[in-house]
């Protein structure tokens, strides 16, 4: 139990240093429910971590509807991420380096912080709860759900972010994934819905 809430902080502080730090000051976006949390901030200056728990609101219900050990493996993760990110929002504009660098690092950080989080039975919920309810009525992998889901979300911040950021996004999901399938490489628990 111990090792699970260390992890959670781990995971939240990582994943709320990447976003903070690295993808806000350049406008750019990750995938899922985080995404969709940034491009509500950059377009209404809502806090990101508020906004990621009210848009999970309606996943929850569906995770205690279809599974609820998805919603039970998640919820504390979502609270104490969300909380993490609008804590260090202060980060913003702290850290100075250009936008490329900051897209890997920011993406790697996520994807540890992610990583590090499923590795030890939890996660931020989000569109992962999504995805795990669609594999349960369909027979395709759970990765590729999150990829498009991920791919849909940045996709619709195009309007908010501009091309050019929507590329570097890109980049920034595809760290995120190779960063959190190495994190939780290695973990056997088969138990474990999400992966």
């Amino acid at each position: 139990m111990k090792e699970k809430i260390a992890a959670m902080l781990l995971g939240s502080l990582l994943l709320s240093l990447g976003v903070n730090g690295f993808l806000v000051p350049y406008h750019l976006l990750d995938g899922g429910v985080i995404g969709l949390g940034l491009i509500i901030h950059y377009f209404y200056g809502w806090p990101t971590g508020l906004s990621i728990i009210l848009l999970s609101l309606p996943l929850y219900v569906l995770a205690w509807i279809f599974e609820r050990r998805y919603f039970y493996y998640s919820l504390h993760g979502l609270i104490i991420s969300s909380f993490c990110i609008d804590f260090l929002s202060f980060m913003n504009g702290k850290i100075h380096m250009g936008i490329l660098p900051s897209t890997i690092i920011g993406g790697l950080l996520v994807g540890i912080g992610i990583g590090l989080m499923l590795r030890y039975e939890t996660s931020t919920g989000g569109t992962d709860l999504l995805a795990q309810i669609l594999t349960k009525f369909t027979s395709v992998n759970v990765g590729i759900i999150i990829f498009i889901i991920d791919g849909l979300v940045i996709t619709s911040g195009i309007q908010v972010v501009g091309l050019e950021k929507f590329f570097y996004s890109l980049l920034t999901i595809i760290c995120v994934g190779l960063m959190t399938a190495l994190t939780v490489s290695g973990n056997k628990n088969e138990h474990f819905p999400y992966y």
